[in-house]
């Protein structure tokens, strides 16, 4: 049994990780420290947990082998290396850290306690993004050309999201860090290369202190376009993914959830028509994944490198947005 330390309830996903840990037969949340007193005490007393009023206390526990990290993001840095530190084992929430340098520091600190890390990056694992991979692995859209991922919803103008979600000290940003982060990695696992540069435009529809309508564009050294959008005040926008290249075009929630291929590639003996395309069984969780990392001495290579890239992507788009000008990814302290 892998016995689990909670960071913080502040994440709206705090709880669904929390389900996965009470749902996996090799897992069990023991011990719970909050930022919030009061949070934390009553997160411990749901699901008969102890509460630590001090985050090195419960670090120090000799029985507890990993942690859940869903704290604020401007606490990411401190929480996770004070885990990795402790020789605690860690799942959090996207994003890692909100900058390379912080990003640099935790990887650092993970490698030397030999610990292991996964990051909550959920649509890597669905059958959409895994039919898409593998259409783009056959090369039938021929050369990618143009990315675009869309997922928005009405957080900030129906009222559910919790109102600390809008606070720019804890968040670090609004819309695009924390649910634009999925089209995002997205879009850049989708384009196959790494951005050189990004453009971001924010808006504030709401008048929050942050975005809830962004939109970043991604620029390659091939001349492909990444286009990632995100926002807290759309009711019926889908989560939309548009992947275009020379030989054909792939379509998924536009707006139902199939995908659909149109491709001039002789290989397919529909060619040239509009075709629905099968799903595969989605993989198994970020979380089951970390699980499985512990138990079999294994490590997220590819999550990991997604999230740094992810990382980057966001520290750039931040930065774009504040001073209205292209960034390179090259601009970035490491």
């Amino acid at each position: 049994m892998i016995r689990i330390g909670k960071i913080s309830y502040w994440h709206v996903h705090a709880w669904d990780y929390t389900k996965q840990a009470q749902e996996h037969p090799e897992a069990e949340i023991v011990a719970v420290w909050d930022e919030n007193p009061a949070r934390g005490q009553e997160a411990a007393d749901k699901q008969g947990a102890q509460f630590h009023a001090s985050l090195e206390e419960m670090l120090q526990r000799n029985d507890i082998d990993g942690v859940i990290v869903d704290a604020p993001t401007s606490m990411h840095r401190d929480v996770i290396l004070a885990a990795a530190r402790a020789g605690k084992h860690i799942f959090t929430e996207k994003v890692l850290a909100p900058t390379l340098h912080e990003v640099n520091e935790i990887l650092s600190a993970v490698k030397e306690h030999h610990v292991k890390l996964t990051v909550s990056l959920p649509r890597l694992n669905d059958n959409y993004t895994l039919a898409i991979r593998d259409i783009l692995d056959q090369g039938l859209l021929g050369k990618v050309t143009l990315v675009r991922v869309r997922l928005s919803h009405n957080g900030a103008t129906a009222g559910w999201l919790p109102e600390h979600f809008y606070g720019l000290e804890e968040c670090l940003g609004g819309a695009l860090i924390d649910l634009g982060c999925h089209p995002m990695y997205l879009t850049r696992v989708f384009l196959g290369e790494e951005p050189v540069g990004v453009q971001a435009q924010f808006g504030y529809v709401t008048g929050k202190e942050v975005e809830d309508n962004a939109v970043a564009t991604l620029s390659t050294t091939s001349g492909a376009v990444g286009i990632v959008e995100a926002g807290f005040v759309n009711n019926f926008s889908p989560f939309t993914i548009e992947v275009h290249g020379t030989e054909g075009t792939l379509l998924f929630g536009t707006p139902d959830e199939k995908l659909l291929l149109r491709t001039s590639n002789p290989a397919k003996e529909d060619a040239n028509a509009w075709v629905e395309q099968p799903l595969p069984t989605k993989r198994e969780s970020a979380f089951e994944q970390w699980i499985n990392h512990i138990k079999n001495d294994t490590t997220a290579d590819e999550n990991i490198a997604i999230a740094v890239e992810l990382t980057k992507l966001m520290e750039a788009a931040n930065q774009s947005a504040r001073e209205q000008r292209s960034i390179r990814l090259d601009e970035l302290q490491a």
